[in-house]
């Protein structure tokens, strides 16, 4: 695969994923858009070339990354092979059955994780595995996600005093509501 550069990118990631309707979003809160992570999470080619451009971004001192059920899976997987670093898994609640646990693979007490997002909108689904990824032990956790719709999830991160970036915006990408597909 040919590293693409961030323009690109941005570029063939919108022609993948971004779509245009009448959308209700994980938060609740309807939108004149809706970006498919699965569009793009799916494909070998933007996958690999997110990874690469995520792993780009990375904090010195990660010991492990996480990514939240189902979204973020992808994501980590793909980072943590580009990597080298390991990933835990971070599910939306315990299962019933077998070890029952919230975080699947091994997370060592006082691990610095990143948390490896696809799309925040308010920031509440991250921020739920950011508090079960502390519940299990890690010590610091920050946040990455390939695209900030820029709905409050950069405010909730900084209120939360998690270290969050982001890829791209909406504004970066000019997707924000309202925007025409160009």
């Amino acid at each position: 695969m040919t590293s693409m550069n961030r323009a690109e990118l941005a570029e063939r990631l919108k022609q993948a994923a971004y779509l245009e309707g009448e959308f209700v979003l994980r938060s609740g809160r309807k939108s004149s858009y809706y970006f498919d992570k699965y569009l793009f999470e799916t494909r070998p080619d933007l996958l690999g070339a997110v990874a690469e451009a995520l792993a780009r971004m990375l904090p010195a001192d990660i010991n492990r990354l996480a990514g939240a059920e189902l979204g973020g899976v992808p994501l980590a997987a793909a980072v943590s092979l580009r990597t080298g670093i390991p990933y835990v898994i971070v599910r939306k609640e315990s299962k019933g059955y077998g070890t029952e646990n919230r975080i699947e693979g091994k997370l060592e007490a006082g691990e610095r994780v990143l948390l490896v997002e696809d799309v925040a909108t308010s920031g509440g689904a991250a921020l739920s595995a950011v508090q079960a990824l502390r519940q299990a032990g890690a010590g610091k956790v920050s946040a990455i996600v390939v695209l900030d719709r820029q709905e409050g999830a950069a405010r909730a991160f900084a209120d939360a005093r998690v270290p969050y970036q982001a890829l791209f915006t909406a504004e970066s990408m000019n997707i924000a509501t309202g925007a025409k597909r160009s």
